[in-house]
């Protein structure tokens, strides 16, 4: 269907909708989502139907703004009030005992400062987590006399002195302030070549804005207004094997735009009709789920609709079946990730897109009435190379909306955090799923899910996790209120930070987990292509080459339960070498930027399935 067509198509269903719902306000609600963004627009939702002024309401606030700072600017936890009944009504599934060790998770720190909506690893080995400056006074205060003016007051030259974003070092659980001056609410982010975060958009003045965070001691935020020429508003941002950046999407803006080079600006955007194809009455194609295949197009899915988009030349090269069941994409909050590519298999490659669960795509306006339907079950993959690429389905154990989906260096997918009933909103989802799941790609359909150890930490709306270079997961955020708060609500803000430790590093396994020697790691990156050599060493045994993987792991930028830029690239080995328990690895560099856009990878070995320790390695042309 060409874009003409689907224009009428859309425009016929505006007035069958016009003739057919009875309900004005749903008409206008239907209308509403093609019009302009005001600064009210999207609060009445959160906020029991009544729209909010400039600071949200919490009974916590008032406390947190008059709360005494210590040295370190951390402000004490509150007191959490006793777990409601809604709290209480949690899943947790039988452990799959059979598999061996489930897991195991740990507490770093009772209060990172702020609750992560948005999260990244840095390859100075420290995590930056940061929240949106619209739910008021976090847990942490900027440093004295360095407060943002507060853009938002309605008094003239208001200052805010809550730190909306952290440095986050998880290994001591130390925080570092940092000041971000516009509203990151709901924004996008990638890395460029040189590893320096690469951010975009957000909410009211933050929403054209390109933000630049580097790695080092006393880096802080870069920021460029009105650099992009739409409002990336829940847009998603992905890295190009150019060493660009395209952002898509946003709250009403259906187009899509390269990210400027730093302190330049955009004067226009590009059409991409299928985000206006697939906007509902809710949206439910907020945050499109985007992934660089290894042929350069980019698999773009909203709501219920995938094309591949050449952003060479912006043509639309193939239009892909429809997933049915429900909405995929914010708020309905589906779960999506590029399945490992084996480059072992040279050019045999084989790419496969995997989307699981979601929800009705009725479930925001049923939220708005305190209904919360099931989370859909489904968990679906497509190769979109394929000339007849076709959806093959499985199901998950349970229903799950506002997951998150991580590769872990194995090859094998890691499913936790979110609920079984509802949706994305403040408020809007019910049942917190307690238990991740493994998940298997290369086991047949019916066996590829493994129940692990379940937290007892709740982790819904605004919870984030990420992969760290020791192989264990980082596991931060939720915050289903608009402000933060700790009492009165049944899932209150969460400062803590976990660490959950997957099966592959259980006491057993890991006492010959082998340890990549850094210093033989190439300093100055490895090009396309090119052989390089690294060793490493096996505290018990040696290990034969048939026992062993090499693995590259982009660090993603995570939020809203969509892990972007994420991809793990199997590597073949062209020569092995065991003296004792000292090992010398060759191996192939990936041969396209195609594969690996340019920058800083994660990379790990495996022997006998046990992950070492990542070497950061910088891939260049």
């Amino acid at each position: 269907m060409g874009p003409f067509l689907r224009a009428a198509v859309l425009s016929a269903a505006l007035l069958l909708a016009l003739a057919t719902v009875g309900d004005a306000h749903d008409v206008g609600d239907l209308l509403n989502i093609f019009k302009p963004r005001n600064e009210k627009d999207y609060f009445h939702n959160a906020n029991e139907n009544q729209e909010e002024k400039v600071r949200p309401r919490a009974s916590d606030q008032p406390n947190l703004e008059a709360a005494p700072v210590s040295k370190s600017g951390l402000l004490k936890v509150p007191a959490r009030s006793a777990p409601t009944a809604a709290a209480q009504d949690t899943v947790v599934l039988p452990v799959d005992n059979a598999a061996g060790f489930p897991g195991a998770w740990s507490t770093i720190s009772e209060n990172a400062g702020v609750s992560a909506m948005h999260m990244v690893i840095m390859r100075n080995d420290k995590a930056v987590m940061f929240d949106t400056v619209t739910t008021g006074p976090s847990l942490l205060r900027l440093p004295k006399g360095n407060c943002r003016l507060d853009l938002r007051s309605k008094e003239p030259g208001a200052k805010d002195c809550a730190a909306h974003a952290v440095e986050f070092d998880y290994a001591t659980g130390g925080v570092r302030a940092l000041k971000v001056l516009t509203d990151v609410w709901c924004s996008s982010g990638a890395f460029d070549a040189d590893g320096n975060l690469v951010q975009t958009g957000g909410y009211f003045e933050g929403e054209k804005v390109v933000r630049y965070l580097s790695p080092c001691a006393n880096c802080d935020w870069r920021e460029y207004p009105a650099s992009l020429a739409e409002g990336r508003w829940y847009g998603t941002q992905q890295a190009l094997p150019d060493g660009r950046s395209i952002v898509l999407g946003g709250r009403r803006a259906f187009s899509y735009e390269f990210v400027p080079a730093e302190g330049q600006a955009n004067a226009q955007a590009n059409p991409l009709q299928l985000l206006r194809d697939t906007t509902d009455d809710v949206e439910n194609n907020l945050y499109p789920f985007v992934h660089l295949l290894p042929d350069g197009t980019l698999f773009i899915f909203a709501n219920d609709r995938s094309i591949l988009l050449d952003p060479r030349n912006g043509q639309v090269v193939k239009e892909l079946p429809v997933l049915p069941g429900g909405g995929r994409n914010y708020p309905a909050s589906g779960m999506s990730a590029l399945l490992p590519l084996d480059l072992r298999r040279g050019d045999v490659l084989t790419p496969e897109v995997i989307v699981c669960g979601g929800s009705p795509k009725n479930a925001f306006k049923l939220g708005e009435t305190n209904t919360f339907p099931a989370a859909l079950r489904d968990c679906a993959r497509i190769n979109p190379l394929k000339p007849d690429a076709k959806w093959a389905t499985d199901l998950m154990p349970v229903g799950r909306t506002m997951g998150d989906l991580l590769i872990l260096p194995t090859g094998d997918l890691l499913m936790l955090n979110g609920a079984a009933k509802g949706c994305s909103g403040w408020g809007f989802a019910r049942q917190p799923v307690l238990t991740p799941l493994l998940y298997s790609p290369r086991q047949p359909r019916g066996s590829r899910f493994k129940a692990l150890a379940a937290t007892t930490i709740a982790r819904m709306y605004h919870a984030t996790s990420a992969v760290l270079p020791d192989a264990t997961v980082l596991v931060a955020g939720s915050n289903t209120n608009s402000a933060y708060n700790f009492s009165g609500v049944d899932f209150p803000t969460e400062v803590r930070v976990e660490r959950f430790t997957p099966p592959y590093l259980s006491p057993e396994r890991a006492a010959n987990r082998p340890a990549i020697d850094v210093a033989t790691v190439p300093g100055n990156g490895i090009a396309y292509g090119a052989e390089f050599t690294f060793e490493f060493s096996t505290p018990v045994g040696a290990v034969a080459e048939a026992d062993l993987k090499v693995t590259l792991y982009a660090p993603p930028f995570t939020t809203h339960g969509y892990s972007m830029n994420q991809r793990l690239l199997v590597l073949s080995v062209t020569a092995f070498h065991a003296d004792g328990q000292r090992h010398t690895i060759r191996t192939n560099a990936p041969a396209k930027p195609e594969l690996a856009p340019p920058g800083y990878y994660l990379l790990y070995v495996m022997a006998k399935g046990v992950p070492s320790k990542a070497a950061w390695v910088k891939v260049h042309q």
